[in-house]
Formats: C-alpha cells, structure tokens, sequence
C-alpha cells in the first residue's frame, strides 16, 4: 500500500478538474481530508485505499494520462463490458 501513489493521483486528477483534492475525495467517496492527512504522514486502512485507487481507475478522464508510476487498477466488469 503506497499511500503516495493516492496524494498524486489525488493532485493530478484535482488539477486537470480545477478543483481541489477535498472535491475529489468525494468523488472516491472517501472521507473529504483523507489526501490531507496522508500528505501530512498519517496514514488510513487498507479497505479506504482499495477504495479510492479503484474510484480513481473508474472515474480517470480519458484525457489525462494515468501517472507511468503507479499501477492502474484493473477496469471492473462493467467498465469492460462498455
């Protein structure tokens, strides 16, 4: 569990939407300071992270390249079935 893969695609993603990264822990559905508190060191559980890097893969535009260094999940059934 790289904590830091989430902060970037947390910064990227917020970025390229010209919000911040409280909006977009939204959009994951996870807890609005979440990307506050692991880039302040602390961390979160397993199930939060799973959570959120699996919202990222789901919901990346298909304009913004995915960051080279953190694996991308795997698409869901539906997203396949698309």
């Amino acid at each position: 569990m790289e904590t830091t893969h989430l902060i970037t695609l947390a910064q990227t993603l917020a970025t390229h939407a010209g919000r911040t990264p409280r909006t977009v822990a939204g959009w994951c559905g996870v807890h609005s300071r979440l990307f506050d508190r692991l880039a302040a060191g602390r961390g979160c559980r397993v199930d939060t992270y799973n959570k959120a890097l699996l919202a990222f893969g789901a919901l990346w535009p298909a304009d913004l390249e995915w960051p080279r260094d953190i694996p991308r999940p795997p698409k869901s059934k539906k997203e396949k079935a698309a």
